[in-house]
């Protein structure tokens, strides 16, 4: 893939500026160059200069809008650099030492009072099925994808070590366009946020840590709020397979309540491509409140816990494939039966 992407490229590029291609020198001798070759140099790059920085408008135009006709502000170049600015927001002050992922313990104890009034006061997080989870550590927690912005893992993990002080702080597992989101990129690895891939689990998992796992993936974080709380088909069993090759068990987690925190009317495609999403939620807030509508919806949030699940064990590798999908299935049944369990436990959105 890399030789093709190269030939490729420079294919276009020979193709498309021909008189801005200046010979490389082939001996030391014939590195000076003449007057002429200096004067493609100096056109060549200025026009790299003028891809990579913000136009200016000229004098005159300085209080024009960007949005009026005729303005020379890069809208598209505007928008790229505001959203990698918002990206590293967070990145100073970090703890003087981190894990092998990034977590910053620091942080976590700073933040701590804030989750709490979160959990306590904001949603309001009721816990059933606390007597389930499994006397030691690791463990594999697997939940339903609740909401687009990981509100989700960060409050389960955070309940997790309160209620159950005996597991080391749970790593959400998160998915790669998730992480490049502004805000959350700088503080989703500091609060133990990790990368969703098999590696990271079974590295994880095999250091004693436990892991939280959404195999809904990115279907389930983009559902509308008319499909809210059904379960989406999960993967091809990575979790299942990840719990058995650890031996660690499953915790089945029903999570309600997030969904309606950022409740997705619609999902714009056209103008997340300026922006370099996957798509645009359309919620009541955003983008109608700006950067406000960010801000999730105090709704009322129910966590319901599963007995522990034993993985299967594979004895037979003609019917390894199979075994797996079968637990697999069962395992998204059993989480969609914890999800109807919460959403009959609560009387309303808001109560």
């Amino acid at each position: 893939m890399g030789e093709s992407m190269e030939g490729k490229m420079t294919t276009n590029d020979h193709r498309s500026h021909p008189e801005n291609v200046i010979p490389m020198p082939s001996r030391e001798e014939d590195i000076e160059l003449d007057a002429e070759s200096l004067d493609t140099l100096r056109e060549a790059l200025d026009d790299l200069r003028r891809e990579i920085r913000l136009r200016v408008p000229e004098e005159g135009l300085r209080d024009q809008s960007p949005w009026d006709a005729g303005s020379d502000l890069d809208i598209v170049g505007l928008v790229d650099g505001l959203r990698k600015r918002l990206a590293t927001l967070g990145m100073r002050e970090r703890g003087v030492e981190v894990d092998d992922f990034g977590l910053d313990e620091e942080l976590v104890k700073r933040a701590g009072p804030v989750l709490d009034w979160m959990q306590s006061s904001y949603w309001r997080i009721d816990v059933a099925g606390l007597e389930h989870l499994p006397s030691s550590s690791p463990a594999l927690f697997v939940s339903n994808r609740a909401g687009i912005l990981p509100w989700d893992g960060l409050m389960l993990a955070h309940v997790i070590r309160n209620q159950a002080p005996r597991f080391e702080r749970p790593r959400p597992m998160l998915a790669d366009w998730l992480v490049t989101l502004p805000f959350v990129q700088a503080f989703a690895a500091r609060m133990g946020g990790v990368r969703a891939c098999r590696e990271n689990a079974d590295r994880l998992l095999r250091t004693g840590r436990s892991v939280i796992a959404f195999p809904e993936g990115a279907k389930g974080a983009t559902k509308t709020f008319r499909e809210r709380y059904r379960l989406k088909r999960f993967g091809r069993g990575g979790v299942v397979r990840a719990a058995i090759e650890n031996r660690v068990p499953i915790v089945p987690v029903g999570l309600v309540g997030p969904e309606e925190a950022h409740p997705v009317l619609f999902k714009s495609h056209r103008a997340a491509r300026w922006i370099g999403l996957p798509f645009l939620p359309i919620t009541p807030t955003f983008p109608l409140m700006g950067p406000l509508g960010a801000i999730p919806l105090p709704t009322k949030w129910i966590m319901v816990f599963g007995e522990p699940i034993t993985p299967p064990a594979l004895t037979d590798p003609a019917t390894e494939a199979l075994a797996i999908s079968q637990a697999n299935a069962a395992l998204r049944e059993r989480i969609q039966a914890l999800v109807d369990v919460g959403l009959d436990r609560r009387d309303s959105v808001w109560d």
